[in-house]
């Protein structure tokens, strides 16, 4: 691997950050204490910022030379909501929060980036360093963008990178079009009449009824969806009834739902709703129909993928860079590509074999417990971050 010798000088200090950051995790918007180590640490190496966008995001400006041209860099910062099972010296010092996605180490990767950067200058124009909050459910890249992240920051492209566990370190994964699909919930609530168990022709059971539609929304996929295009309809939660004895008044149905394109996500919506309306109607019943849209699909545009994997062949050589499986999780950098040309990346995270003693029991996947960011990726991912930039802003 072609690693920046001054980066890997680096990557003991960053390593510590990286840990800091994790035994000290924030939710959705209240990365108060994270956003003020960033904002510290760009002021130490001379870099100027801009703080509030969604609340607590952080905007580093490195420039250099006379020309207009710009990039931008995404990391994102928050936590999971969740107990870490982890026992080691930097495991989460907050109870019922935890850094189990990798965040910690994507704004620690960002950082060590930042420090080259601003150092060596070897560019000519603009490298916006965007450390967001929020990605974890809360649209902190909508809250951005709406706070005017592409008015106030005129980017050409933006760049995003995800640390994934499986492969060994060593290597990244990066394709054009959709990456990650959208991310939807739906609710249902069927409305019947109550009554005895025992005398079920008194009253109008909503439950048979859940049952049909948990079914037949299964026809969408196989039956209205091209075959060539992907969706997942999951009904994840049924609430109904009290007592085994008594036919409930109501029942309630929740779930997701995940596409790569808007299209499909349009049809899904369009036949959920007739197929609820339809089926509770011949059952003599009604019901009411949410449907919440919340990230869009991540898709890459062409042009950004290829660029970004010759810059990642240019480190790790061309074996070592992967065909990006497309993955139904989500990712709130959707709206970014929504608005600017970019790319979005993997980056092997291992698997798990980095994690020191005391590390709980179960694999280091994302959203585990378990889970762990390798500090070996620090380097490696900052030395893409610097490549790409430079190579960005050399390009005709």
């Amino acid at each position: 691997m072609q690693l920046i010798d001054s980066i890997v000088t680096q990557a003991s200090a960053m390593a510590a950050i990286r840990r800091d950051l994790h035994a000290h995790p924030e939710l959705c918007f209240e990365e108060v204490r994270t956003a003020d180590l960033v904002a510290r640490k760009l002021t130490e190496w001379g870099i100027p910022m801009h703080r509030g966008l969604g609340k607590t995001g952080v905007v580093g400006i490195v420039q250099n030379g006379t020309s207009t041209r710009a990039i931008g860099l995404r990391a994102d910062m928050d936590a999971l909501p969740m107990q870490e099972f982890n026992t080691f010296e930097h495991a989460s010092k907050h109870p019922g929060k935890m850094h189990a996605c990798g965040h910690d180490g994507h704004t620690a990767t960002l950082l060590a980036a930042a420090q080259h950067l601003a150092t060596q200058r070897n560019f000519d124009g603009t490298v916006y360093l965007i450390f967001q909050p929020a990605e974890e459910g809360g649209g902190g890249a909508r809250e951005m963008i709406q706070g005017g992240l592409f008015d106030k920051f005129p980017m050409e492209a933006v760049f995003g990178m995800h640390n994934w566990p499986g492969a060994h370190v060593g290597h990244f994964a990066v394709s054009a079009g959709p990456v990650m699909a959208s991310s939807n919930e739906f609710k249902i609530t069927i409305r019947g009449k109550g009554g005895h168990a025992a005398m079920p022709h008194n009253a109008l059971d909503p439950v048979p009824v859940a049952c049909q539609l948990v079914q037949a929304f299964q026809t969408i996929i196989s039956r209205n969806v091209k075959p060539i295009d992907a969706g997942v309809i999951s009904v994840t939660m049924i609430h109904a009834g009290e007592a085994t004895n008594v036919i409930p008044n109501r029942c309630e149905l929740q779930g997701t739902v995940r596409t790569f394109t808007l299209e499909v996500l349009d049809l899904i919506e369009q036949r959920m709703r007739q197929i609820a309306e339809s089926v509770c109607a011949a059952f003599e019943m009604d019901c009411s129909f949410e449907f919440s849209r919340n990230y869009p699909p991540t898709i890459n545009s062409a042009p950004e993928a290829e660029f970004a994997r010759k810059v990642m062949a240019s480190i790790v050589g061309d074996a070592r860079v992967l065909v990006q499986e497309p993955t139904m999780g989500a990712e709130d950098f959707s709206y970014m590509l929504q608005a600017r040309p970019g790319c979005y990346c993997f980056i092997s995270n291992g698997d798990g074999a980095h994690r020191a003693l005391g590390h709980g029991e179960g694999p280091c996947m994302l959203h585990n417990p378990s889970y762990d960011f390798n500090d070996a990726l620090i380097p490696l991912g900052a030395t893409y971050w610097v490549r790409l930039a430079e190579a960005w802003l050399q390009a005709k």
